[in-house]
């Protein structure tokens, strides 16, 4: 019987623990009436110490939301590319005329500008010269003045949005190094004139002066866009490979006086010895830090539009 007794004890069912905790939670408080308030109060399963923790809760949620205000998240600077990096970043547009090439490292860093401009380019790729100049005035179009400078080259504005990140990446760089990446530049444009492939044509003079290599359009006002394989030009040709047509360029772009307010008045390019972007012959001095206020001082600035973006020409589709 007492082996029953035993294993019937054994049998019967524990108490919850939340209940055996009350249980003697409540014979503490008989016995015990002040320490019971005190135990209570610092307890969480007294109402007042809910209240405390609710009004903590308060308190900390406007201070995370300053927080994140202050200190947005993604907003770090970036860490900086090496010079592999940099090589394989510039390789696409090394070869491009410098005034062109100008203009893309500045617009480059507006990259969240590009893909909207792009398309606008794209739509209007019927207009030329003046026509383009009036049609970007007319429509009250609100991009910074270097995205607006490529709006007459829609293949450049189209090869930076369908890949962003590149874009993006470009755009950084230069704001976080931009001596880096005219030297990566120059290292590009030195292989492919040591393996044939870059030498002056009816397009562009290729200038060497002083251990830097200049491309400058044979007429200053008419612009070409080069197109090429970085896999082919800046790689030794293999045995029998004519260079010759290793690059090729597309139609003339006629850049007039009426693009003066976006960079073309004076013209653009590169002060190659101290590593400086020229934009209508004025240093661009927009970097990391002053990103959010820079504006570049145009010698005819342009003045954003009031009112919202319209569109008073035909689109083509």
């Amino acid at each position: 019987m007492n082996g029953a007794k035993e294993r019937v004890q054994i049998r019967r069912p524990l108490q919850p623990f939340n209940m055996l905790f009350i249980k003697r939670r409540r014979d503490f408080s008989q016995k015990h009436s002040d320490e019971a308030s005190v135990f209570l109060l610092y307890s969480s399963y007294h109402p007042k110490r809910r209240i405390k923790r609710s009004a903590s809760a308060g308190l900390l949620l406007p201070l995370c939301l300053i927080l994140i205000l202050v200190c947005p998240p993604g907003v770090s600077q970036p860490a900086a590319l090496s010079p592999p990096q940099l090589d394989q970043l510039v390789a696409r547009i090394a070869l491009y005329p410098d005034p062109l090439l100008a203009n893309i490292l500045t617009a480059s860093t507006y990259w969240n500008e590009i893909p909207e401009a792009a398309a606008w380019a794209d739509q209007h790729s019927y207009l030329k010269g003046d026509d383009m100049a009036q049609a970007i005035q007319t429509d009250h179009l609100q991009w910074d003045p270097s995205v607006l400078a490529l709006l007459p080259f829609p293949s450049v504005l189209d090869m930076m949005a369908r890949d962003p990140a590149w874009t993006e990446q470009l755009g950084n760089a230069v704001l976080t190094q931009y001596p880096d990446v005219m030297d990566a530049v120059q290292r590009m444009r030195r292989l492919a004139r040591r393996y044939g492939y870059l030498t002056t044509n009816g397009y562009i003079n290729v200038i060497e002066t002083g251990g830097y290599i200049q491309l400058l359009p044979v007429n200053p006002d008419v612009l070409y866009v080069p197109y090429y394989d970085p896999l082919v030009v800046f790689a030794p040709p293999r045995p029998g490979v004519a260079v010759g047509g290793a690059i090729h360029f597309g139609p003339a772009v006629t850049i007039g006086a009426i693009f003066g307010g976006w960079g073309w008045w004076l013209g653009s390019g590169f002060a190659w010895p101290s590593h400086t972007i020229l934009i209508d012959r004025r240093p661009w001095q927009r970097v990391w830090i002053n990103r959010s206020e820079y504006v570049h001082p145009y010698m005819h600035p342009w003045v954003r539009p009031v009112g919202p973006r319209v569109e008073v020409h035909r689109l083509r589709r």
